[in-house]
């Protein structure tokens, strides 16, 4: 089985995945543009196991359903990696730029559409949804 490494901007912290992505997905939500200071966030879920190496910053977010995220970033740098879901320790979320691989495979999903920037444009195929589906 392939594995991919995810890492921050200065190569402290990193998180090994195996396999394909369970899926890849946009999140439009506020809270996504303003953790990451761009748009939007792009994250690509895998199966654990999962290896990370290095010391991670953590903050806890509460989603629009109760449910609590994990979220880890370089503490020197302060890229943000990865999160996984409280109480679901079965998959992680990468951010895909952490893979620094413009090859990656194209979202799949895109969530929040009722926050997206009206200029952002996605591929076509891309399914959307006014808010998170699950």
């Amino acid at each position: 089985m392939s594995s991919k490494t995810a890492s921050c901007f200065c190569g402290q912290l990193r998180i090994e995945v195996s396999g394909e992505p369970l899926g890849v997905g946009v999140c439009h939500c506020l809270a996504c543009q303003q953790r990451t200071g761009s748009v939007f966030a792009t994250l690509a879920a895998f199966a654990a196991p999962y290896r990370v190496s290095g010391h991670a910053t953590e903050f806890v977010r509460t989603g629009d359903r109760g449910a609590r995220f994990r979220f880890r970033f370089c503490p020197i740098c302060g890229s943000n990696v990865f999160h996984t879901e409280e109480g679901d320790e079965s998959a992680v979320s990468v951010a895909v730029g952490a893979f620094a691989d413009p090859a990656f495979p194209p979202p799949q999903d895109s969530v929040y559409e009722c926050r997206r920037h009206a200029w952002v444009r996605l591929p076509e195929g891309v399914a959307a949804y006014a808010q998170d589906p699950d």
